[in-house]
C-alpha cells in the first residue's frame, strides 16, 4: 500500500508489542510506513486486563481479528457487582439504550496479545524479538535508539519518530523526568487463575467489595481469573509471598472465601504495585508515549486494553497527518481519557458510585424513575461500556448523580477500605 498523504513520519520504531504499540504497528503500516515493532517474546504468564469492555470490539473488527479472538475467549454479555453478602447488581450490555456494540469478551492474554502483534506484522511491520531502548540525544529534547537497538531495528538511520509502548517501566517518562498525577491510593494487586470458582451469571465480569479492598472475577475458558486489589501493608500480614498473600487471604476475606474456598489455584500469582498514575505530558520533539508507559489508572472498569486501542489508533493517524497540531491533540486527547477514567475510578472508591446504583435500583421503580429511566439508561452505563466513557455530558450527568441523587445515603459505608 502506498502512503496516500504528506507526512514527515515515515519510519517509526515503536518500543513494546503489547495492544497498544501493535495496534499503533498495525494502523501505521497499513498505510505504507516503515515500521519496526520492538516485541521481545517474554511476557508474564497471566496479565492484568483479561476482560474487554464492549467498546474494544469495533477495534477488533478493523484489526480483522474478532473472529480468531472470539474463538478462544469467553463471550462476555455484562457485568455484576457485589455490593456486600446480602446485595448484588447485574447489567447486561444488551439493556444499554444506543449501545453500539451489546457484548464483549474475556480474553487469555498470552493469546491475546499474540493475536494482536500478529495483525501487525500482517500489516506489514517489522516484528523485532528485541527489547527496545531509547535515550536522550545530548543537549535536546529528542531521542534515538540505542546503537543496538538501531542495528536490531533494520533502518539505516535513526527513525524519524519513536514510540515509547513499553508499559510501565515509562522509559521516556524516566528520560525527561516527567511528573505524574498519581491517584490517592497506593494498594497492591494480586492475580491468579483457579479452578472450580463459582459466578453468579456465567461470562460476566464480577466486582466484589471486600472487607478490605476489592476483588475481580473474571470467567475464562476452563478457569476463573481471581485478583484482589488491596492496601499494601494491609496484605503483609497474610505472608512473604504473593502466593502466601492470596492464597491465605481468600480464605480470611467473608465475601471471597464463599467462592474461594472450593477453588484450586492453576497459576503463579502475579503482583503489582505501581498503577494509578498518569504522566503530565506524553508528547515530544520526536517522540510519544502510549498505553501504560503513558498511564496506567486502575483495573476496576476493565479500561486498560481500551485505552491502549484508543491510544494505539489516536497516535497513529497523529502520525498519518503529519502536523505537530495533530500530535497535540493526541496528547491532550489522552490527557482527558486518563484524567476521565481517573474521575469515575475515585468515585468506585469512595462509595459514591456503589451507592448511587443501590439508589438507581430503588428509584427506577418509582414514577419519577420511570420517567427518567430512558435518559439515565443511555448515559450512564455507556461510561462502563467504555462508549461513553470521556463524553462530558455523561460525565457530568453522573458527576451531578454522585453529588446531589444519593438521597441522604452515607456514601462511606459503601467505600472501598
Amino acid at each position: 500500500m502506498v502512503l496516500a498523504m504528506p507526512t514527515p513520519y515515515r519510519r517509526i520504531a515503536i518500543l513494546g508489542g503489547g495492544p497498544a504499540g501493535a495496534t499503533a504497528a498495525a494502523t501505521l503500516a497499513r498505510a505504507g510506513m516503515d515500521v519496526a515493532l520492538f516485541a521481545r517474546g517474554k511476557r508474564p504468564p497471566i496479565i492484568v486486563g483479561e476482560s474487554l469492555v464492549p467498546a474494544v470490539v469495533p477495534y477488533l473488527r478493523r484489526l480483522g481479528v474478532e473472529e480468531e479472538v472470539a474463538s478462544y475467549s469467553t463471550w462476555k454479555g455484562g457485568a455484576t457487582f457485589i455490593h456486600d453478602r446480602e446485595y448484588t447488581q447485574s447489567f447486561r450490555f444488551n439493556e444499554v439504550r444506543g449501545a453500539k456494540t451489546t457484548y464483549s469478551y474475556n480474553v487469555p492474554r498470552d493469546r491475546f496479545d499474540a493475536t494482536i502483534l500478529a495483525s501487525a506484522q500482517k500489516a506489514g511491520a517489522r516484528i523485532i524479538d528485541h527489547t527496545g531502548r531509547g535515550e536522550r540525544e545530548p543537549g535536546t529534547q529528542r531521542v534515538r535508539l540505542t546503537d543496538e537497538s538501531l542495528a536490531a531495528s533494520g533502518f539505516d538511520t535513526q527513525p524519524d519518530f519513536i514510540i515509547d509502548a513499553g508499559g510501565r517501566g515509562r522509559q521516556f517518562a524516566r528520560l525527561f523526568d516527567i511528573p505524574t498525577i498519581d491517584g490517592d491510593r497506593r494498594d497492591t494487586a494480586l492475580h491468579a487463575h483457579f479452578e472450580g470458582v463459582e459466578v453468579e451469571i456465567e461470562g460476566n465480569v464480577h466486582t466484589d467489595r471486600l472487607e478490605h479492598g476489592w476483588s475481580w472475577r473474571i470467567p475464562l475458558p476452563g478457569r476463573v481469573s481471581i485478583g484482589i486489589v488491596i492496601d499494601s501493608d494491609y496484605i503483609q500480614k497474610f505472608g512473604d509471598s504473593p502466593e502466601e498473600q492470596l492464597d491465605n487471604f481468600l480464605k480470611h476475606d467473608p465475601v471471597i472465601r464463599d467462592f474461594a474456598l472450593p477453588a484450586t489455584r492453576v497459576t503463579p500469582v502475579m503482583k503489582y504495585t505501581n498503577y494509578q498514575s498518569r504522566a503530565t505530558r506524553g508528547l515530544g520533539e520526536n517522540w510519544a508515549m502510549l498505553g501504560d508507559a503513558y498511564g496506567f489508572i486502575d483495573p476496576v472498569f476493565s479500561s486498560g486494553v481500551l485505552i491502549a486501542f484508543e491510544g494505539g489508533e489516536r497516535i497513529a493517524n497523529a502520525l498519518l497527518t503529519g502536523t505537530r497540531k495533530a500530535l497535540e491533540d493526541y496528547d491532550a486527547e489522552t490527557q482527558r481519557s486518563l484524567a476521565a477514567w481517573q474521575r469515575v475510578i475515585r468515585w468506585y472508591y469512595d462509595g459514591r458510585l456503589l451507592t448511587l446504583f443501590k439508589v438507581g435500583n430503588y428509584v427506577e421503580n418509582t414514577l419519577i424513575g420511570k420517567m427518567m429511566s430512558f435518559h439515565f439508561r443511555k448515559h450512564m452505563p455507556r461510561i462502563f461500556t467504555g462508549e461513553d466513557a470521556t463524553n462530558r455530558y455523561s460525565l457530568g450527568l453522573i458527576d451531578f448523580m454522585v453529588k446531589y441523587a444519593l438521597a441522604g445515603n452515607d456514601p462511606t459505608k459503601m467505600q472501598i477500605n
